[in-house]
């Protein structure tokens, strides 16, 4: 199968279904509740889901993905192909036309400047950008006229839809960033707090991990939207008190990501105010391991490629921690039908699932014993194994919520019985998922030996996501703590299958490469899938016009979101 025939022959333009409203601001308020704080509204300075999901009321791209995961027009007029004459022949330019007459929410027209300023704030030297790989290869963005950019590549590019594409790769107001490139950027706080979007919203006031007010965006595109005149985005708490909020005590309209025991989440739905909708996507509960040191005493190269880590560099240790969990029972207590047990970073779409992998769905606790007593870790008095005076005594962090708290219980007592000691921290979701190069308590710096979380992607091609593990995409004070390889992992090996499917245009050779890369990442324990994860939320019976789409924001088409009889 040709890709070049096939996927960028396949993208077509898609018009949203008019919502039932009447004029912009009819239905006044809406609540959306997020029990992890927004830290931003700068996706570029965050790989956090919230602070992307947040950020998409405000700023769009140029096109994203729909509840099926076919990429549909958004600020473009059309999705650009080759069909077209979007896409050049030889795959090297792609070129986007912005739809006449946008304005941002200042009313100021949106232009091919606002564009190329994007894809320049997002590569300045010294910035951090916590989205790079989307630009990965782009050489320019080229200005055509006022509503027209080329994006070119220094490399054929069978997939040129990274740049400018999701909730992950936004247009941003060049006039309101301009002083804000490289090292400035996490310094513009007005920016970075309220941005002049072209979104169905704009904000009024933002509190960091808290709260989010919105009011409806007068400029925006479509005049009878939206149907909420208002918005307000809470942060914080709990996923038992998001979901309480929307299906127990109807105080909220949204609640966003319900990572609640089963049978809790059955018990609030019976009050018969909201409904649950969840889907499987791309979302992985997953380990990473460090293969850095981060003691202290390291000063400001702790946690970076200078000083590997004193046991985690043994695969040996890596592979006997996979090995003792048992998944199924992690799955059992913490999702139920909205999750299955997973060996794979990158469990979906099905062309791109390896097999090679499964042999973790089985604990082994004798193997992983085995192991490590082969490795020469021999277990001491105290129930813990050590080698040349070095004890697997290790800092296992994740963020504050009830079913990661469950997890790291178990976890630790299953790497207990392998002779590993575990101390167990959790921090406020709100910090942890946070941008803030100062904290010493978010994921991206990862000043702990193993932390976990879920991630997921944009749409269904994973050529920028499995780009996160490049040796280059490794967090460090270079980047200001961004990047999305939080185990620094660094292989040459990896960075060329990157660089190939980048290249690549025959689907089932892009699905053979993706498999590569997944299975060395897996394979290396340098992550360690636990739980692949449906998307679980919940809306009020009185609130119209919910999609849940898991291949984009969950607030993609909060523009059509309207009150309805309950």
């Amino acid at each position: 199968m040709n890709f070049k025939a096939t996927l960028l022959g396949a993208a077509a333009a898609f018009a949203m279904a008019p919502a039932a409203m009447a004029e912009r601001g009819a239905d006044g308020h809406v609540n959306i509740i997020y029990w992890q704080a927004p830290s931003g509204m700068n996706p570029y300075l965050s790989g956090g889901t919230k602070e992307l999901e947040a950020a998409s009321l405000v700023i769009e791209p140029l096109a994203r993905y729909n509840e099926e995961g076919t990429m549909v027009p958004w600020l473009a007029e059309s999705v650009p192909t080759v069909e077209n004459g979007g896409v050049s022949e030889d795959l090297t330019s792609i070129t986007w036309t912005l739809k006449e007459g946008l304005l941002w929410s200042d009313g100021t027209p949106v232009t091919s400047e606002d564009v190329r300023f994007s894809w320049q704030y997002c590569t300045a030297e010294g910035g951090g950008c916590a989205q790079g790989e989307k630009y990965n290869d782009v050489t320019d963005v080229e200005i055509i006229d006022d509503r027209t950019v080329t994006v070119h590549f220094g490399v054929s590019k069978p997939f040129p839809y990274g740049p400018f594409v999701g909730a992950q790769a936004p247009i941003i107001q060049a006039a309101q960033f301009a002083d804000c490139l490289g090292a400035k950027a996490p310094e513009c706080t007005d920016a970075n707090f309220q941005p002049i979007g072209t979104g169905p919203f704009t904000v009024t006031e933002f509190r960091s991990n808290d709260v989010v007010s919105l009011a409806a965006n007068e400029n925006y595109r479509d005049a009878s939207k939206p149907a909420f005149a208002t918005v307000t985005l809470k942060g914080g708490g709990s996923a038992t008190d998001a979901g309480r909020a929307v299906l127990a005590t109807g105080e909220f309209d949204y609640a966003w990501n319900l990572q609640l025991a089963p049978d809790v989440l059955a018990e609030m739905a019976s009050a018969g105010k909201g409904t649950v909708v969840s889907s499987f996507g791309t979302l992985v509960e997953r380990i990473m391991v460090n293969m850095t040191d981060v003691s202290a005493d390291l000063g400001e190269r702790r946690g970076t490629a200078d000083n590997a880590h004193p046991f985690l560099s043994d695969i040996n240790v890596r592979q006997a921690l996979s090995m003792a969990i048992d998944r199924d029972l992690l799955v059992e207590i913490g999702y139920g039908t909205a999750g299955r047990p997973t060996c794979n970073v990158l469990p979906a779409p099905a062309i791109y699932k390896s097999t090679a992998n499964d042999a973790c769905l089985v604990q082994d606790i004798a193997a992983a014993n085995a192991l490590l007593d082969e490795a020469g870790w021999e277990m001491g008095s105290d129930g813990v194994r050590a080698k040349d005076g070095v004890r697997l005594s290790m800092l296992y962090q994740t963020s504050t919520n009830a079913v990661r708290q469950d997890f790291q219980a178990l976890i630790k007592q299953w790497w207990a019985e392998i002779g590993v000691e575990t101390e167990l921290r959790n921090i406020d979701a709100s910090v942890f998922f946070g941008g803030d190069p100062a904290s010493n308590d978010t994921f991206q710096k990862f000043f702990a030996d193993v932390e976990m979380y879920a991630n997921n992607f944009d749409g269904t091609d994973p050529e920028s996501y499995m780009a996160n593990w490049e040796c280059s995409q490794a967090p460090r004070p270079e980047t200001q703590w961004q990047g999305n390889n939080m185990p620094r992992f660094c292989s040459e090996e990896y960075d060329a299958l990157v660089a190939e499917m980048a290249t690549t245009g025959d689907l089932n050779e892009r699905a053979r490469l993706a498999k590569a890369m997944n299975d060395m990442l897996m394979q290396e324990y340098v992550i360690i899938p636990l739980v692949d994860r449906g998307r679980v939320s919940a809306h009020a019976n009185t609130l119209g016009g919910v999609i849940l789409n898991t291949w984009d924001s969950e607030l993609w088409n909060a523009a059509d979101w309207h009150r309805v009889d309950g």
